[in-house]
């Protein structure tokens, strides 16, 4: 898909791609549009639960755009030989991703046009106004690191903007995570233990993108992993796979511990009807047992079960996001601690939700624009990773290479 490796033959296979994007993000569109004239009554969301599916799509690709980013740090920041050429597509798909997520979250609020309000008045004691700045500081940042990268004569700055660029991704997946964490009144959220949660969590989804991303990039020009490096990944996603599933644990164990929450807990992961199933199934199994088997079984050790491994963790991602933002929004407000509140309006019962087609298809619309950001973005810039390790055997030692350069 590199846009100097593209051969003639496979423009019509680049058209399709582009072709079939437009389509989709065409149909989010589209699904904006019938929200708009119709109101969000047409939509599974209600007066309880006011993040919809569409918010699953958009915090899972701002999550996954500050992570994938880790690829450019460990080459820029830490000085691994093997991931500095993979800079430059880490880079671009962090602008796609939080650009195609940051499209859905301001789509969905039901009032677009607002967003002149919330960028031109801050309330700084709450969250989302810290989130302005963090996201729109995160395109610039971003964007220059990108070009520190790929113009030669401004090489010398890559390590000093990408440390920039590293802390930033930080700052940023906390204040993600802290827009649950500061939610006291969801018992679902309201803990410390939700920004580093999300930061880990932003490290696995990243990669499985980027891992996704590079083979089809791979596979497009015909070209094969080396097994030093496919190995180095692989262990990598599996250690991040390994550590968010320890996040998430010790996050409901916390919950666990204090009794005002155990009835929530016991809600979400026992008898919440689909919540427990999506949890246990979607995220436990399909998104963590098995990518840590495709990863770490001996006989596995391919490019493929690598990719079939970063595939389950975005379903495993998806499940995870839907039980934490859909299910804690389902389970009924703690208005007056202590005692029971009922009313014709439904405080305090477990609130229905069904995802309707027109979320579905904004958020898929998110995907999509995301994705022709990537494919485009290849297709004219040189975002192919090219490794040229002949004395590389996967060991602890780097290999005896220049640092790679990318000209404008």
């Amino acid at each position: 898909m590199s846009g100097h490796d593209l051969k003639p033959a496979d423009s019509s296979r680049f058209y399709a791609l582009v072709g079939l994007g437009l389509l989709v993000l065409l149909a989010g569109l589209g699904a904006f549009h019938t929200m708009e004239e119709h109101g969000h009554i047409i939509s599974g969301m209600n007066n309880q639960i006011v993040w919809g599916l569409p918010h699953v799509f958009a915090i899972f690709m701002i999550v996954a755009a500050s992570g994938v980013l880790n690829v450019a740090s460990i080459g820029s920041v830490f000085g691994k030989t093997i991931y500095k050429t993979r800079a430059p597509l880490s880079g671009l798909l962090c602008l796609a991703l939080l650009g195609g997520g940051l499209m859905v979250l301001l789509l969905d609020l039901g009032r677009p046009d607002r967003i002149i309000v919330a960028a031109t008045h801050y309330n700084f004691r709450s969250v989302f106004a810290w989130n302005v700045f963090l996201y729109s500081g995160m395109f610039a940042i971003v964007a220059l690191y990108l070009w520190m990268l790929m113009e030669r004569r401004m090489n010398r700055y890559v390590k000093p903007v990408g440390f920039v660029a590293f802390i930033w991704r930080l700052v940023l997946t906390t204040g993600t995570g802290s827009i649950f964490g500061f939610l006291v009144a969801r018992e679902a959220y309201g803990s410390a233990m939700l920004a580093p949660m999300f930061i880990i969590m932003s490290f696995a989804w990243g990669l499985a993108v980027f891992n996704i991303v590079q083979s089809a990039m791979f596979a497009w020009n015909g070209m094969t992993l080396h097994p030093a490096i496919l190995r180095r990944m692989k262990n990598l996603l599996g250690v991040f796979v390994a550590a968010t599933a320890y996040f998430v644990a010790t996050h409901h164990l916390t919950n666990l511990y204090f009794a005002r929450q155990a009835d929530f807990e016991y809600f979400i992961l026992v008898d919440g009807g689909v919540y427990p199933l999506i949890f246990w199934l979607g995220y436990g199994v399909v998104g963590t047992v098995l990518p840590l088997l495709l990863i770490f079984h001996p006989a596995l050790g391919t490019a493929r079960a690598m990719t079939a491994a970063s595939v389950s963790v975005l379903l495993g991602a998806f499940a995870l996001l839907y039980v934490f933002i859909i299910g804690g929004q389902a389970w009924p407000l703690d208005i007056f601690p202590g005692y029971a509140a009922s009313s014709r309006f439904g405080d305090g019962l477990i609130a229905a939700y069904t995802p309707s087609l027109p979320e579905l298809l904004l958020g898929l619309g998110g995907m999509a624009a995301a994705f022709l950001i990537t494919t485009v973005g290849v297709r004219i810039l040189h975002f192919l990773p090219e490794d040229d390790l002949p004395q590389f055997d996967g060991g602890g030692s780097e290999p005896n290479l220049p640092a790679a350069s990318h000209g404008a």
